[in-house]
């Protein structure tokens, strides 16, 4: 027959402690050492995060600022160089499709262009082109200037210079104009 434990008082501690198996006492020693073991590692991460910031207050204190730091960084460009990306980034923002449709425009049969040489400097273009005589070219200089692109204004579109091509039988007059344009 199996032994039955009747027992009518009330639990106390004395009680609890005495009916404890081993098996129990174990668990709870083994649950003592783990927080005791967390305990030591969390107190040593504490102190080891505390030593490591203020590592990073002294080093901080001795460093440049990052805004200083980042301007020592850049390159220094030189004169020549700047010039260099000044010129190239006028060239990519030259108004080409304005310039060539506005002397399309002007340009009649009974002219031939040979160059369009742009200055983006001074906002200007050379035109080097041929005509069959002189009232072509001066008709052709009148269309330039009555170009909205080239102004209104004396003086936007010039003739530098002419001449007359004697070794060809057709005779025709080569010129050169310098028309400036007004920016759009």
């Amino acid at each position: 027959m199996k032994r039955l434990h009747i027992d009518f008082a009330p639990p106390t501690l004395a009680r609890t402690v005495h009916r404890t198996g081993p098996l129990a006492w174990s668990l709870a020693l083994l649950a003592v050492l783990l927080c005791a073991g967390a305990g030591a590692i969390g107190w040593q991460m504490l102190a080891r995060q505390r030593a490591l910031e203020t590592q990073l207050a002294l080093v901080r204190a001795h460093v440049k600022t990052p805004a200083a730091t980042l301007a020592a960084a850049q390159p220094q460009i030189g004169e020549a160089q700047a010039q260099a990306v000044n010129a190239a980034v006028l060239q990519l923002n030259l108004p080409w499709r304005a310039l060539q449709d506005a002397v399309e425009q002007a340009t009649p049969k009974t002219i031939a262009l040979i160059a369009l040489e742009p200055d983006p400097r001074r906002r200007s273009m050379k035109i080097t082109a041929e005509a069959k005589n002189s009232d072509d070219m001066i008709a052709y200089i009148e269309q330039l200037r009555g170009q909205e692109l080239f102004g209104i204004a004396a003086g936007a579109v010039t003739l530098l210079h002419h001449e007359t091509n004697e070794l060809d039988p057709n005779r025709p007059i080569r010129f050169q104009l310098d028309a400036q344009w007004r920016t759009p």
